[in-house]
């Protein structure tokens, strides 16, 4: 996959806005092949990214943390 999408869940330190819309954007020009699209693709470009930035939002705020066990 693309190297340059970081890993946005960690310990203590929620992602911000910023870096799950161009870890988005990374995802959709990996998978559509575009660096930056042409002028017609534009809307479907901007579209998949808006999307793909809202999954992982909810995606991140819904993941629990694994419980630890004590010994």
């Amino acid at each position: 996959m693309c190297r340059s999408i970081k890993t946005l869940r960690r310990p203590g330190k929620a992602a911000t806005g910023e870096e799950v819309q161009a870890a988005a954007l990374q995802f959709v020009r990996k998978i559509g092949g575009y660096r930056v699209p042409s002028s017609v693709n534009q809307r479907a470009f901007s579209t998949a990214v808006d999307e793909v930035a809202r999954a992982s939002h909810k995606l991140l705020t819904s993941l629990k943390a694994r419980k630890r066990s004590s010994a």
